[in-house]
């Protein structure tokens, strides 16, 4: 197999390159930490000093990395952006950026003859190292056609279409919802346990009920209840995300009333505990206000 570029090895794509490693590719990898690039060293991946050299190694480079504006940085900043590489004849973007960056990098990438494939992923660390991810793709049919079995490695595929940014507006929008869904879940929550619910009781009821959610089946029952608030996506993450979906809609005349307010409650969050707590932390500062705890 051909080298492919792994740029950013942390949270999410750590387990992601590790992915591509067991399913037998070779890897060229960059990160800011040396301290996360030794186990694939061990493991035979060549370890380079810059993205541009990682874009001097492979024909295909994957970035994932945290911020919009680290993704621009590392696509086309300087003697050291991947723009420079000269291999490189395709990025594979699997951070979540939002449409505005997605069409500029795309189209300075263009001038060089590089291509860009969006495919921002969605289903946290856990789905990350079990390969069980949500994968939203845009880019050109051809270029879909090549980077589809390598992005099978790490889950379920969803073309979007074939202009940049569409699959970016895709993953705003769910994890607006995902977001959503743990605000409102945290207030029904305090409500209840407020009156004397048993906060284990009432999400089974929930869970059987209309009101079933990501948050209800999922986040509570993992990260909430047991109290280990370790689902594996920080406060600022998810703040970002859901202003930049809040920026994109506004831009596009969509009003983000609910959104509004689900941003307000992330920028609290965020000031309560800090950017790199997990987002699960929604929930106790719910508790705090309420005076209660979701205790299982």
């Amino acid at each position: 197999m051909a080298v492919l570029g792994f740029i950013g090895v942390g949270r999410m794509g750590g387990p992601m390159a590790s992915r591509l490693l067991d399913a037998g590719h070779q890897l060229c990898i960059y990160d800011v930490s040396a301290e996360v690039t030794k186990p694939f060293a061990a493991r035979g991946a060549t370890i380079a000093g810059s993205p541009a050299e990682v874009a001097s190694q492979a024909e295909i480079v994957l970035v994932s990395l945290p911020t919009p504006d680290i993704v621009r940085s590392v696509a086309l900043g300087g003697n050291a952006g991947i723009i420079n590489g000269t291999r490189i004849r395709m990025l594979v973007d699997l951070s979540t950026t939002g449409p505005g960056v997605a069409n500029e990098v795309a189209g300075q990438l263009a001038e060089k003859r590089i291509g860009w494939v969006d495919a921002p992923v969605s289903g946290g660390v856990t789905g990350a190292k079990a390969g069980t991810l949500a994968v939203m793709v845009s880019c050109p049919k051809p270029a879909f056609g090549e980077i589809e079995p390598v992005l099978k490695t790490f889950g379920k595929i969803f073309f979007t279409g074939e202009k940049p940014g569409l699959a970016q507006s895709a993953k705003l929008a769910n994890n607006l919802l995902a977001a959503t869904a743990m605000v409102a879940t945290s207030e029904a929550l305090a409500m209840g346990v407020k009156a004397g619910l048993d906060p284990k009781v009432l999400l089974d009821i929930i869970n059987a009920s209309s009101g079933r959610n990501s948050a209800t089946q999922d986040k509570f029952p993992r990260s909430i209840l047991p109290r280990t608030f370790d689902f594996g996506f920080t406060t600022g993450l998810s703040y970002k995300d859901v202003r930049l979906c809040i920026e994109e809609a506004e831009a596009m005349g969509v009003p983000m009333v609910v959104g509004g307010a689900v941003r307000e409650m992330l920028a609290i969050t965020r000031a309560t505990f800090g950017a790199d707590s997990d987002f699960t932390h929604i929930a106790k500062l719910l508790e705090d206000w309420a005076g209660v705890e979701f205790r299982g």
